[in-house]
This record gives C-alpha cells, structure tokens and sequence, in this order.
C-alpha cells in the first residue's frame, strides 16, 4: 500500500505497511481501485456528452469517493460491492450511448481470484504516477474532489443537488487520467477550489433550510440518568431521525464530536431528549465510547478502529462502515432509516458514565453573527477587537496539536477566536472570557461550516470598505487531517485568502515544487513555535 491523504501519514511521506487510521494494506489497496474505477466510469460520462443520467450518476459517484476519505469505510466488502457497481454503471453507459473508447478498464482484472485481484488492485495506487510533481498535483485535485464528494453527498441526503458540482467531478476524474502538464493541472486545482465554495455554500443552503439557522445555544457537557444513544459523525438527517424515532422512549440522546452543532439548529432544540455534547474530538472515541455505555450510532467518518469493549453497541449507517460492525442500510423504498435495534438496545444499557460537567456555548454561523454585526463593527472600531483569529479544522492525536491550545490561550485578551469542525475541542472549554459580551470564541458549527466563516470574512469586507479580503484584521492559524479540509483549503484559496498558517504539518503529498507554489502564490506557511507565531498574528503577519 501507499496512501498519504491524511495528515498524520507515516513520517509525514506516506503509510505503506499499515495506515496509521488503522486501515489494512488490502483495504488501501481496494479504495484505490475503487477510485480508478471511478476514474473510467467518468471518461465514460465525458465521452458520452450525455447529461440525462448526470444525477444518477454523479450521486453514486459522489458517495463511492465518500467512502474513501480517511476513517470513513473500512469494510471490504462493501467497498468491493462499490467497485462492482462502478464496473455496471461504466459498461452499461459504454453500452447505451455506444462508446469504443478505452477507458481505464479495471474489469478485466476483476478475477475471480481474491488473491489476485488484490494484488492487480495494489498496481493502479498513487505511486503509478512517476512524475513527483504531476503525482503531487493529482493527489492535491483527487483529495479536494474527495473533500468535495462527502459535501455534496450531504447536501444530496437532503434534497439538494447542483449539477455543475457533478460535472467537474467527472471532470477531474478524467483529468487525471490524462496525461495533462502542471500548469493545466494547477488550473483544475483552482477549479476543484471554486467547487468547493458553490458545494460547501450548497450545504449550507441545504442545513439552513431545512432546520434553520443555528442559534447561540449553551450546550450540556454533562449526563443525565436516562440511558442514551450517542451519534458521531456529520450527518444532520441522521439525527433528525434518531431524534423523531426515540421520541418518548425514555433514551437520551447525545451528540459527540462533529455531531456538537446539531444542538445549535432551531430544529432540534424542540427535542427535549436531546441532552447535549458527550466527549470530545473523534480520535478520543475509543476512550469515550467504551464509558458511554450505551449504544453508538457512527453516521459519517470519523470511525477509528473498534474495540471488542463496545462492538456489539456501535453501528455505522450511511457511508460509514466497519467490519463486524451492524450496518444500517438505506431502505430502498425511501423511506427513513429504521433505528429500532439501536433504540431497544439503548433500552437495556446504563445511563452513560459522567466524565465531565458545565456547558459550552455555539451556534456563531454567519446568520447569528450578522445579527451581532453593529455589536462586532462598534468593538473592532472602537479597539475592543484588535484581531480575528480562524482557527478552523480538524483535531487529531498528534502532540504537536496542543500548539493550538497554547496559541487560544496566549492570544491576547483583545482577540476573536473563529472555530469550526472537530479543532475546536481544543480550545473551546477554556476559560477564555468575552469582549463586551462577545464569546472569544465563536463556534460556527461543523468543518463544512467554514463557509460561515468566509462569509462573515466577506461581509466584514463590506462593512469596512474594503478591496482585498485579506486587508482585514483577520488571521488564519488552521489544522488539517483530512480530504474535506483540503476541499474547506482550496475553497478559502478560490475566495482570494492569502497568508494561512496551516499544521502541524505542510500535506505531505505536496512535492517540493507544487509546496513552492502555494507558499509564493498564496504565503501558505506551516505553523510555527507558539510564540513566534502569536506574535506574528498580533502584528497581522
């Protein structure tokens, strides 16, 4: 195997043994030839000119990239079952629209054989493209498109599609099948950026609509006595029917991790056994689950390897998948998920193990922080808020991470921490006070909801007069780990933001020369000592 999408990657080169998520050379292999299947399917679509089947086929696509992204899915099975279809789709559109192109044809290696196709599955990976440089670019583009799929298929979940995201999808895909120079391939990089923006704005139409804007909400860290179900991952039409269907049942249910910023929707605070935040950021989840007590429903990623502790109580639905563990389906009637086993097994458990008590406070997406915009403005002209600090993204078990808690914590008192996705955890229940009112630290929602973050960017941009988004008193000090980041990364890079801190470490799947050009395009910087970079912040460096 070799696979370097995340940042923790092995050495920061590349895991070829064993993922350091847990994921097993076989499976590595097997979501690499999902994704170069992918790539066939769409030379097809291209080909075919055809844009009758663009939904079907695009939201089938979107879901098999899903499955790749890091700790999403690692069952076999279900990811051979997503190459099997992928196969179906490809010749069948070869069929109907009469195609003779060669395309990247995996079926023909699709043997009966396991031993075999596994091992044909390890020669279509990364490192089969020689060229460093035209490696690092179409990993940088197939990553954002991964970023990108798992957005859209949330949108999608809720009855919003674009088929102008679709489209650049296959066209990506193909991209990289062709033998494109660098500057063609920085241009599409660019393009997947501008994608990210309309999907990741797309979601944000989709959440906003149908549970409306979150709202500043103190949220419970604590427990109560009922036994409960706790929900992880990002799938908010998930928890609108784990909501629904335990409803009056005497369950409790929890939101741990990405799930926090359900708690922020109007549309769930009328729930009264919605009881609050249990845990922490996902990699603590073997800890966390194993003290819950009750059952787990992992909706999206971030799955880590499961302990035999808590097997038999966590189930994974959506894209989600872990061998040995339950799987709830989509039914293919359309109706909704069935959560009945997961309620009656919640029935039998111990209310969950107390682990910390308080509360914190969220919901600052961009409609509530435009509320509070005459407040916000008065402050920064008056020098009340001297800076805005993003200190979006993803957490992770790394060390090298409590540089972002040291950073929230030696900021000075006149600083504005803005926050979304799972980094949050760690800085958000600090003790850091507020400005006149003003939380120093505004939690917009999910990692998707960096977007309320750039339009809050925007809109400040407006209020000030200003030409360039980057004459703000705004810096950006961000943590990444996986593909949506690198999409929420280009889509900040597409709206014109420039001179990112980026940790705790540069993508190791940018070459020297593709690293070169972000650093002089965009000053794109890796974090620093903590000290040296609050003092750069403070001066707007």
């Amino acid at each position: 195997m070799f696979c370097y999408q995340c940042q923790e990657t092995a050495k920061n080169t590349g895991c070829t043994v064993r993922g350091v998520c847990g994921k097993q050379e076989d499976t590595a292999n097997l979501q690499d030839l999902l994704l170069f299947c992918l790539k066939g399917l769409a030379v097809c679509v291209r080909q075919s000119g055809s844009k009758a089947d663009l939904n079907r086929l695009g939201r089938f696509a979107v879901k098999a990239m899903f499955s790749t992204i890091t700790n999403v899915n690692f069952d076999n099975d279900r990811i051979t079952a997503l190459i099997r279809e992928t196969l179906a789709l490809r010749d069948g559109l070869k069929k109907s629209a009469g195609l003779s192109i060669t395309s990247p044809d995996a079926a023909v290696w699709f043997s009966d054989d396991e031993n075999e196709f596994r091992n044909k599955a390890a020669s279509v990976g990364i490192l089969s493209t020689e060229n460093e440089d035209i490696r690092s670019l179409r990993s940088l583009l197939a990553f954002g498109m991964k970023g990108i799929s798992a957005y859209s298929d949330h949108a999608a979940i809720l009855g919003y599609e674009d088929p102008a995201i679709y489209e650049f999808l296959f066209k990506g895909l193909e991209a990289t099948t062709k033998d494109l120079s660098a500057d063609e391939l920085v241009g599409l990089v660019m393009e997947c950026g501008q994608t990210a923006v309309k999907t990741i704005a797309l979601l944000d139409k989709a959440n906003t609509e149908t549970y409306g804007n979150p709202e500043i909400t103190k949220v419970s860290i604590g427990v109560r006595t009922n036994p409960g179900i706790l929900i992880s991952g990002h799938d908010l039409k998930d928890m609108e029917e784990l909501l629904r269907q335990t409803e009056g049942t005497g369950v409790d249910v929890y939101t741990h991790s990405e799930m926090l910023p359900a708690n922020y929707y109007p549309a769930f605070k009328k729930y009264t056994h919605l009881a609050g935040n249990y845990g922490n950021a996902w990699w603590k989840q073997n800890e966390e689950f194993e003290l819950f007590s009750g059952p787990i429903l992992m909706t999206t990623n971030c799955i880590i390897p499961v302990k035999d502790s808590y097997k038999d109580r966590i189930f994974t639905t959506g894209m989600a998948g872990y061998p040995g563990v339950k799987h709830i389906p989509e039914p293919a009637d359309g109706k909704a998920k069935d959560f009945s086993e997961i309620i009656a097994l919640a029935k039998k458990c111990k209310p969950p193990v107390e682990i910390e008590k308080g509360e914190i406070v969220g919901g600052f997406a961009h409609d509530q922080v435009m509320k509070l915009a005459d407040k916000v403005v008065e402050a920064v002209k008056s020098g009340a808020i001297k800076r805005f600090v993003v200190m979006a993204g993803c957490d992770g078990r790394f060390k090298a991470r409590s540089y972002f808690s040291e950073v929230a914590e030696a900021l000075p008192k006149d600083t504005v921490i803005l926050t979304a996705g799972c980094a949050k955890y760690r800085y958000n229940k600090l003790n850091l006070g507020d400005i006149g009112g003003i939380p120093r630290v505004l939690d917009a929602g999910q990692c998707n909801d960096s977007y309320s973050l750039a339009v809050i960017a925007l809109k400040l941009k407006e209020v000030f007069g200003l030409e360039d988004i980057n004459d703000l008193p705004v810096s950006y000090d961000i943590g990444w780990y996986e593909q949506k980041a690198v999409a929420v990364l280009l889509a900040l890079l597409a709206l014109g933001v420039k001179h990112i801190r980026l940790g705790p470490t540069l993508p190791g799947f940018l070459s020297p020369n593709v690293a070169r050009i972000l650093v002089d395009t965009f000053d794109i910087k890796q974090i620093d000592d903590v000290e040296s970079d609050v003092a750069a912040i403070v001066e707007g460096r």
